[in-house]
């Protein structure tokens, strides 16, 4: 019976003759491309129908380019809310008279005394992240605060607002042109997704934690994602959307390849929770890539329960894809604190563990501190995000969430703090933080 066993094993094939059989031949990668180029493939005909309504991709490109100006952004403004031109013009003024306090007057804030003895670890900053900044006076008020406490506005904004709904109210427009003042990015949320009522699994936003198959855009919801973020990209500029189907992901890949210079960040929706899934998005990233190496995929949301080892482990292959310096890894630290996760929900010692090896990370916050959360008499709460502006001004909650906001705010800055501390390094607003 020994003999028998140890046979086996010997014949066993080794782990480098394993590894080979998973080689993608040359043949197989042509059949792929076969595919793509059949002339009667509904799929890749129906994307291109829908490109085709906005011409050609250098004239959609340009459109774009038009569109993000300045002078026509406020022009926008000026048409749909006049008054916020006041508060842009404020903005603009106190960057250029360096209201905001430095980043190395920061540093001596925050560490005294131990500032001259502190050597910082440039290699890779944290990009400072909240979400969502649904609303354009928030920004300001925001900004306000910071002046007014030496304390730090985040360089990455997500909004997860009625994309139509800050089209006709003048938010759009208005927080483009904030963006560019400050030195930040910034995500829109499109209203073709899976709440809207194409999902059938789902009853609204308050139904989205009993989904079958990601919250997505089911049927034909996907060429209506495309349709949306070709107008808005055309209209207004926007360039970062949020993706959270497979579905659109492919589409985002297959539009920038054809030349639109669109960029996207993954949902946490998608549920990137292992580096085997992480593979196979930066895999399909990888196939779609342009011949520079480039992708459209900026932000890669992780699932909220991955560990740091999942992150170290992607980061290997991210490297090996050539994308990390393009593709960043968008980690929350905080959460909002009803509608999402358990509480207290709070990942800033692990960021600590690994922001001084892994490149390109975003910690965002999309909750206060728990232990400042727990406390407001409106707790941050996911569902608030899907909610119609003039029913927040109704029911006497614009106050609630704009101190929400505020926690998110402060939550970065005690990231900021943590990471400084440790000596190391953070991208706050480019623009203001000098």
């Amino acid at each position: 019976m020994e003999a028998i066993n140890s046979k086996k094993i010997t014949d066993a094939p080794s782990t480098n003759d394993l590894r080979g059989k998973l080689t993608i031949s040359l043949d197989q990668l042509e059949d792929i491309n076969k595919v793509i180029l059949n002339s009667e493939n509904r799929l890749i005909n129906d994307f291109l129908a829908v490109v085709e309504k906005y011409g050609t991709p250098q004239e959609i490109n340009l459109k774009a380019e038009t569109a993000s100006q300045m002078p026509v952004l406020l022009k926008k403004v000026k048409a749909t809310r006049p008054e916020y031109l006041n508060d842009l013009e404020w903005l603009e003024r106190q960057r250029d008279e360096h209201a905001f306090i430095t980043i190395e007057n920061y540093r001596r804030k925050i560490l005294g005394e131990h500032y001259a003895q502190m050597v910082f670890n440039d290699t890779c900053p944290v990009t400072l992240e909240v979400s969502a900044t649904q609303y354009f006076p928030w920004i300001i008020l925001s900004a306000r605060r910071a002046i007014e406490n030496e304390s730090l506005m985040p360089s990455r904004y997500i909004k997860v607002r009625k994309m139509k709904e800050q089209e006709a109210d003048g938010d759009l427009p208005a927080i483009s042109a904030a963006m560019q003042i400050i030195g930040a990015t910034y995500v829109d949320t499109l209203d073709t997704k899976g709440t809207d009522g194409s999902n059938v699994h789902l009853g609204g936003p308050e139904t989205i934690t009993g989904y079958f198959g990601g919250i997505g855009q089911p049927n034909e919801y996907a060429l209506k994602w495309l349709d949306e973020y070709l107008y808005y990209y055309t209209n207004y500029g926007v360039r970062q959307v949020l993706n959270i189907n497979p579905g659109t992901v492919l589409l985002g890949y297959m539009l920038h390849r054809i030349g639109v210079d669109i960029q996207f960040k993954i949902s946490v929706f998608m549920g990137n929770d292992n580096p085997y899934a992480a593979f196979w998005t930066l895999l399909g990233a990888k196939l779609f890539s342009r011949e520079d190496g480039s992708s459209p995929l900026v932000g890669f949301n992780w699932g909220n329960s991955i560990n740091n080892e999942t992150m170290e482990i992607t980061a290997q292959f991210r490297k090996d894809f050539g994308f990390e310096n393009i593709v960043r890894f968008e980690h929350h630290i905080t959460e909002a604190y009803k509608s999402i996760v358990r509480q207290p929900y709070d990942r800033c010692d692990e960021l600590l563990e690994i922001a001084d090896h892994i490149q390109n990370i975003s910690a965002k916050h999309e909750g206060g501190d728990p232990d400042i959360d727990s406390t407001r008499e409106h707790p941050s709460d996911i569902l608030d995000y899907f909610r119609d502006k003039e029913e927040i001004i109704a029911s006497g909650d614009w106050d609630h969430l704009t101190l929400n906001f505020f926690d998110k705010v402060d939550a970065a800055n005690r990231t900021a703090r943590a990471l400084t501390e440790k000596g190391l390094t953070f991208i706050a607003a480019t623009n203001l933080h000098l």
